[in-house]
């Protein structure tokens, strides 16, 4: 299991939306101090991104930083359209999507994806009731970042985007390049792959296996 994310430290803030778009006007001016600032507010995120795309803390960074560099250099087609922050995390998705290919891991986004009755869960007893009382917060908590690092990179990405950092699906689309309807189909089948890894866990563990 590769190293957990857990630097950089700095979260993005509330009312980012508006405040990211007075910094970029800034930065567009020659203030390269305020570009600094972006950079602060959404590090933490983006290498949440390229960490869960890449599962490697070095490509993780090295993505992180292109990322911001390539956002630098071309700041000024940001339209504003979308956030900020949705704009710098398609570059990262990017960028770490570049470094799987080249290193010959890179599952296509534009693969079909079978979903519904494609893809069904044996175990579905309702493992969330109190995991606590189950497993060890930290335990739980090593079990859920192995989980989303089993899922296949095309689902991964909706995953971590989704439900990891709460993103809308509007939001994910824009970051990955899919349609929404493609979003929607990639986090049913990474919920239900979460879900049935989940519970086979737990099931193994309580010694009930798994039919």
């Amino acid at each position: 299991m590769p190293e957990p994310p857990t630097q950089p430290s700095h979260a993005e803030p509330e009312g980012a939306p508006d405040q990211d778009r007075q910094l970029v006007t800034q930065v567009l001016a020659g203030d390269l101090d305020a570009f600094e600032e972006l950079v602060h507010r959404h590090d933490r995120r983006i290498y949440r991104v390229t960490f869960a795309i890449t599962q490697n803390k070095e490509d993780a960074e090295d993505s992180m930083q292109d990322a911001f560099l390539k956002a630098l250099e071309h700041l000024g087609q940001f339209t504003g359209s979308a956030r900020f922050s949705t704009w710098l995390t398609r570059i990262a998705v990017n960028e770490a999507l570049q470094r799987l290919r080249k290193r010959g891991r890179f599952e296509s986004l534009e693969e079909p994806v079978e979903v519904g009755d494609g893809y069904v869960t044996k175990q579905v007893e309702d493992w969330r009731e109190n995991p606590e009382q189950q497993y060890a917060q930290e335990e739980l908590r090593d079990l859920l970042e192995k989980s989303i690092a089993g899922l296949p990179a095309i689902y991964r990405a909706v995953f971590v985007l989704r439900d990891v950092e709460n993103l809308s699906n509007e939001e994910t689309a824009g970051a990955l390049d899919l349609t929404v309807p493609a979003v929607k189909s990639r986090l049913l089948r990474a919920r239900l792959m979460m879900r049935d890894r989940l519970a086979r866990h737990f099931a193994q563990r309580d010694g009930r296996g798994v039919s």
